[in-house]
């Protein structure tokens, strides 16, 4: 496999309060962290999107940034693995597996997923009335990385110019694409506010390494 990556660090940060991407992590900026672990499970190049030293501009969208940083991947990739910069902690060895799956089952993308822990309830527009309870078991929560067989992905891209999908995964799967489930890592969070970077420094100090069981 002829694996490159595309990491979106292009984001505003509004939630967060500040540049996230460039925030730090024990000392690494998260879009470092996301890179990094992508070269470490083998990918060939990462394109970063983003305000960063040799980063590739962003879209107004996230979608439109991944497909910004698309048009750079080498057209020889075979595969394409999108992260973002949000979730620094996503190990190799996981993007590790994820390329196996990819590879054995012929499938068209892999995402991984962790359970959801909290109830759900399906609340009206103002998010006053619970409308209804969803079963929690028929859920679960996507992670980035997502990796994709690098022609179903161009085309997702090119089909997908407009509106703002929710991930990746997505666009592939309203081509008819397979996209398959591999269980991912609570460690893999995602720093959407200031708390959620304290709690990924406490977890490299005192909790498994990102990988580790």
């Amino acid at each position: 496999m002829a694996i490159w990556g595309v990491v979106v660090a292009a984001g505003r940060g509004v939630r967060f309060g500040a540049r996230k991407h460039a925030t730090r992590l024990a000392g690494k900026p998260l879009w470092q962290w996301a890179r990094d672990a992508l070269l470490e499970s083998g990918a060939r190049e990462v394109v970063v999107v983003g305000d960063v030293p040799g980063g590739v501009e962003g879209g107004p969208e996230r979608h439109l940034s991944v497909a910004r940083g698309i048009e750079k991947v080498d057209a020889e990739a075979t595969v394409i693995a999108v992260h973002d910069a949000a979730r620094p902690m996503a190990s190799a060895a996981l993007m590790r597996r994820m390329y196996r799956l990819l590879a054995e089952s012929g499938a068209d993308g892999v995402v991984p997923v962790v359970p959801v822990a909290d109830a759900l309830k399906l609340v009206d527009p103002d998010r006053v009335r619970i409308l209804d309870t969803v079963d929690r078991r028929d859920v679960a929560c996507a992670q980035t990385p997502q990796v994709f067989r690098a022609e179903v992905l161009r085309r997702a891209h090119a089909l997908h110019a407009s509106g703002a999908p929710p991930d990746d995964a997505c666009m592939v799967e309203a081509l008819g694409g397979r996209v398959l489930a591999v269980t991912g890592e609570r460690s893999a969070m995602k720093i959407t506010y200031p708390e959620d970077l304290v709690l990924a420094e406490a977890l490299l100090r005192h909790g498994p390494r990102p990988g580790e069981p």
